[in-house]
């Protein structure tokens, strides 16, 4: 389809921020090639990776949001594709790494999580049905997240009025950290000689601080789900 994802142009508060980003809703892009029972997915790539990505042939297949810095991609949003077309009530922007839960979870579900680099990112819709995907969109321009300020911008010296007691402070704080430092280990040295002198030596303190614990075997992993159809929309990272 030569519909291409963007960045919406107007003012929004948090439009691009350190993990997520917004999205205009594609609207009316399906119509026409969408069924009742498909679903639309959004496909996001590290830019120099978009190249490389397959398109999954099941929902078993979607890469998942865990599988990001490995894989170079994943998919998230999945959403009825009613909900894309032109008579839908809808809002006018998806955000994409909104659920900062994903990484608490231990399931193997599609999650919508924060972005873990600035990027850059191109992003596409997938239309997918029970036999497989069926149309999808040209993918995004780059997009890339907002960062902090390089550390050559921060000021090495403070050039205020002062600043050389400031300095003179900072000296004397060593200087007091690195001599309880070596009052506190005199200390620790004459404490360890009066245990050995009494036979109770780094061995015994060990022995008994210590206590073995049985860690059960890792049970095994179910097998991965085979290539089937489920109802679109319905799972986690489905929008709200």
């Amino acid at each position: 389809l030569p519909y291409v994802p963007q960045v919406p142009p107007m003012a929004l508060l948090g439009k691009v921020t350190a993990t997520t980003f917004a999205l205009e809703r594609p609207r009316c892009v399906f119509d026409g090639h969408a069924d009742a029972s498909d679903a639309v997915w959004l496909a996001v790539a590290f830019a120099n990776a978009s190249a490389a990505f397959r398109n999954p042939q099941c929902r078993a297949e979607v890469p998942l949001y865990k599988e990001l810095l490995a894989a170079r991609s994943y998919m998230t949003l999945e959403t009825a594709a009613a909900a894309y077309s032109c008579s839908a009530p809808s809002p006018a922007v998806l955000r994409v790494g909104g659920d900062t839960a994903c990484g608490d979870q231990g399931t193997q579900h599609p999650c919508n999580g924060p972005l873990p680099s600035p990027g850059p990112y191109r992003v596409k819709f997938l239309l997918m049905g029970c036999g497989g995907p069926k149309a999808e969109t040209r993918w995004s321009e780059p997009i890339l997240l907002r960062t902090a300020l390089s550390p050559s911008t921060i000021e090495a010296a403070p050039a205020r009025p002062g600043s050389a007691l400031v300095v003179i402070a900072s000296i004397l704080a060593s200087l007091g950290a690195a001599l309880a430092a070596a009052v506190l280990g005199a200390l620790g040295a004459k404490v360890r000689g009066s245990l050995c002198h009494q036979g109770l030596g780094t061995g015994a303190v060990t022995r008994r601080s210590y206590r073995t614990h049985h860690i059960p075997p890792a049970l095994p992993r179910p097998p991965a789900p085979g290539c089937g159809c489920s109802p679109p929309g319905l799972g986690p990272s489905a929008p709200q």
